[in-house]
């Protein structure tokens, strides 16, 4: 997977690659579907949620431009997954799912992968977790139309947002920095994820 999928494709931050080196994606896949654990296309996890693409879950990481000592917040804990690189790249990452059933699954298989750095809730990914904010960074894994209002308030100065940015037919994933209360956007490239609903997102499924 790394060497077919996410070097050949512009992955060049050598901890993320280590990361995903060591990190067996496998293990938060449904036992019937992992077979294609490492394929390069994202795979269904219930809900109607899947775990994305490996160099999505790659690229979203990398640009977070994470050093080791940051507070990151995930919008989606979906699988677990990205939870799971993210705790081996930052300090502390506190993670909001939708779906009680997933974020139990999710809990457990990093429990059982002795994560000590993560901390899962249920709820409202939308307006974030105000009691552990301000956050170095933020990464959304669902499509919103626009940056959630708690999340950019949450967000600390000089911090880095990463989600995709659009519509229900197709996003564009994209990185938020925050400087002197604005937010600087660069876009990165286009992508499909399933919507982030929330008050501060979508309304329906």
């Amino acid at each position: 997977m790394v060497e077919e999928q996410l070097i050949p494709h512009g992955i060049k931050d050598q901890r993320v690659i280590n990361t995903f080196y060591k990190v067996e994606r496998h293990r938060f896949i449904p036992q019937e579907l992992r077979n294609i654990a490492y394929a390069d296309f994202p795979v269904s996890i219930g809900e109607g949620q899947t775990i994305s693409q490996p160099f999505m879950v790659a690229l979203m990481t990398e640009s977070l431009q994470l050093k080791g000592d940051e507070k990151v917040l995930e919008i989606g804990t979906g699988s677990g997954y990205q939870a799971a690189i993210l705790a081996e790249l930052a300090k502390e990452v506190f993670s909001i799912e939708r779906f009680e059933v997933l974020a139990k699954r999710a809990e457990a298989v990093l429990k059982e992968l002795g994560y000590k750095n993560i901390k899962i809730k249920v709820g409202d990914g939308t307006l974030g977790w105000p009691e552990e904010a301000p956050f170095d960074r933020i990464i959304i894994t669902a499509a919103s139309p626009q940056v959630p209002l708690p999340l950019i308030e949450q967000l600390k100065e000089s911090g880095i947002l990463i989600l995709p940015l659009g519509g229900d037919l197709g996003q564009v994933l994209t990185a938020v920095e925050k400087k002197k209360n604005k937010l600087k956007y660069t876009e990165i490239c286009s992508c499909i994820f399933v919507p982030l609903i929330g008050k501060y997102g979508y309304k329906n499924a």
